[in-house]
């Protein structure tokens, strides 16, 4: 029975979401602590539907949003259809922005297991679009954000200008049918605050993306924020794992606040992996790191998100978001 669904879902994204076409050469990436049958099944889809699937398998990356070796790297710039299934994601690694900029479209479904093959990848991806497509207008009009939990989160970021342009937001509707579109089953929208100007209190009651293949805390993680930088993290044991290993990598720029992403998939339940809790509905995360992906230059040594439950969102002082329902 797991098979067979396997293959369903997998249609689903080769077909609905991406929409290969006979001809189409495709890259499935892989690693190896990825589940290599959901690559194997991608590539058999594919097939079935006249196009042309290659498989690569690399090794593990150390953190998400960092760069595949140079072979995978080169394979992506000329592939026409890509598809990651990794234990950590590139969709915020440079690689991926070139590959979109070269014309590749493609499909993340990173941190995906077997035992996922229902949640996230029921929803109608087509029909969730809608509300995509509205929150995304609604942040390029926004000047201002505030976020606010009952966990005690309570953020403010500068939007003015982050809304104009293509990459000033970002929505992740899970369709990619067009050259350079890239899709996620995440389905979150998300923008990138100006550079410098978060101010407040983060506090992750969810879960933490920087661990593989993600933690939902014990204890809330307490992120201080002063001029768009994190500048302390306390909690409980969590939260010393991730400032030891933010420490490690010995790169000031992990701690720049990068993003504001809501979460409006139906079908996602948290479940300790990105891919799903990312996405549930009415949710919120805030992204740190690298903010490439948003048309910023800040390239970090990694990129993650403190998620959180129950978040109240204003913009401009109108509030779009609270209690797990949208008004807008």
């Amino acid at each position: 029975m797991k098979s067979i669904e396997m293959v369903k879902g997998a249609k689903k994204l080769v077909d609905d979401c991406a929409r290969v076409r006979a001809g189409e050469n495709v890259l499935i990436i892989t690693d190896t602590m990825g589940p290599l049958n959901i690559a194997e099944t991608l590539s058999m889809v594919c097939k079935e539907r006249g196009a042309e699937p290659v498989i690569m398998i690399m090794s593990p990356l150390p953190v998400g949003g960092n760069d595949p070796p140079p072979p995978v790297a080169e394979a992506m710039v000329k592939a026409q259809v890509i598809f990651t299934v990794l234990s950590q994601g590139i969709f915020h690694s440079p690689s991926r922005v070139r590959a979109g900029k070269a014309g590749a479209r493609g499909i993340s479904i990173s941190q995906f297991e077997e035992d996922m093959i229902r949640g996230a990848i029921e929803a109608d991806f087509i029909e969730a679009k809608k509300l995509g497509e509205k929150l995304g207008g609604a942040l390029r009009k926004a000047k201002e954000a505030r976020i606010t939990t009952p966990a005690g989160t309570n953020l403010t970021l500068d939007l003015k200008g982050r809304g104009e342009g293509e990459k000033g937001v970002l929505v992740f509707t899970n369709i990619a049918h067009r050259p350079g579109e890239f899709g996620i089953m995440i389905l979150e929208v998300a923008i990138s605050p100006n550079v410098g100007t978060a101010q407040g209190v983060i506090v992750c009651d969810a879960n933490i993306t920087f661990f593989r293949p993600g933690l939902t805390p014990k204890e809330p993680i307490r992120a201080v924020v002063k001029d768009g930088m994190i500048t302390e993290i306390t909690g409980g044991k969590e939260a010393r794992m991730l400032a030891e290993s933010l420490a490690a990598l010995g790169d000031p720029m992990v701690y720049n606040v990068a993003e504001l992403g809501i979460g409006y998939n139906p079908k996602a339940k948290m479940t300790g992996r990105q891919n799903q809790d990312k996405g549930v509905y009415g949710t919120c995360h805030i992204g740190a790191g690298s903010n490439i992906t948003w048309g910023g230059k800040i390239k970090a040594a990694t990129h993650f998100d403190f998620l959180m439950y129950a978040p109240k969102i204003e913009l401009d002082g109108v509030v779009i978001l609270e209690n797990y329902k949208f008004y807008l």
